[in-house]
């Protein structure tokens, strides 16, 4: 708890244990589109692109939305994160997107550090070919360390891919030569994605599953470094390596994985974000009614 608490210097509401939220529409302007979006979703923490999802534009945003943002997000005691574009990729053997994605990541952080967010979210990224598995790890290096040293700006949060094409870190053991490739800097911190995890090959389903699975991460990465929940369903089987989101208890992973997820201690003090799909709040209300349901009680 007081590791959120901490971090945002306002009280937050809700369950400050867990506070759960969603991805949020930001179409229109951001504090115009999110604040009254997470409202009607019961949203108790929030995420948002800052970019397009899948571009590599670099927008500057409007001034005068980052000011009624931070202080909407201030007043309802709700924090937040972003999303970098999915386009990211610090493994690739391309030079000019390795160049694209740390320009991306640098405006994230800078749009995070003007809006008040807590953290950038990134993913892991791939090599592409195996051969330049080697080469793409001292890539993470040479591009990390540079923006997991600026003072001032959110934490960096790493989240492992659904596996295939030559992902850097998938598996949650991955982690731990990706942060070997940067020094295990304290810096850069994790985000658990559950149908990431279930799809690289991490079986949450199966009672224990999703405990064993927490607790082979901390195992990994350390205490503390887990930071942030994106709690999704699947719609494929264990191990597909196919990242297609469902909504809470209506896919392969079920409640009652999610209920040992909102149950384990290395998720005490950690916001939780439903990225599932829906075409408007009421799809992201369910979602993340049905979790509050499943935290434990206090």
């Amino acid at each position: 708890m007081l590791l959120i608490e901490e971090s945002f210097g306002f009280p937050l509401r809700g369950d400050t244990a867990r506070p759960v939220g969603s991805h949020t529409k930001t179409a229109g302007g951001l504090a115009k589109a999110a604040l009254p979006y997470v409202d009607a979703a019961g949203s108790e923490t929030l995420q948002v692109y800052v970019s397009n999802s899948r571009g590599w534009a670099l927008p500057p945003g409007d001034p005068k939305q980052d000011v009624l943002f931070r202080d909407g997000i201030g007043s309802r005691g709700i924090p937040a994160y972003i999303h970098a574009s999915l386009l990211v990729n610090l493994g690739s053997p391309t030079e000019l997107t390795v160049e694209k994605s740390i320009a991306v990541l640098a405006h994230a952080l800078e749009r995070g550090k003007a809006i008040g967010a807590a953290g950038v979210v990134f993913h892991a990224g791939s090599a592409v070919e195996e051969a330049h598995e080697d080469k793409a790890f001292h890539q993470l290096h040479e591009a990390l360390l540079p923006l997991l040293e600026r003072d001032g700006m959110p934490q960096l949060l790493v989240e492992p891919s659904a596996g295939g094409g030559r992902s850097l870190a998938s598996k949650v053991q991955d982690l731990a030569r990706y942060l070997e490739a940067v020094e295990n800097h304290p810096g850069l911190g994790v985000c658990f994605d559950t149908c990431h995890a279930w799809a690289a090959g991490h079986d949450l389903a199966t009672p224990g599953g999703m405990t064993e699975t927490l607790d082979a991460l901390v195992a990994t990465v350390g205490p503390g470094r887990l930071r942030l929940i994106h709690a999704n369903d699947s719609k494929d089987e264990c191990g597909s390596t196919r990242d297609r989101h469902e909504s809470i208890g209506q896919g392969r992973i079920g409640p009652a994985a999610f209920a040992e997820l909102l149950a384990h201690p290395a998720t005490a003090g950690l916001p939780v974000i439903v990225e599932t799909p829906t075409v408007d709040h009421e799809g992201h209300a369910a979602d993340i009614s049905l979790l509050k349901s499943l935290r434990p009680s206090v």
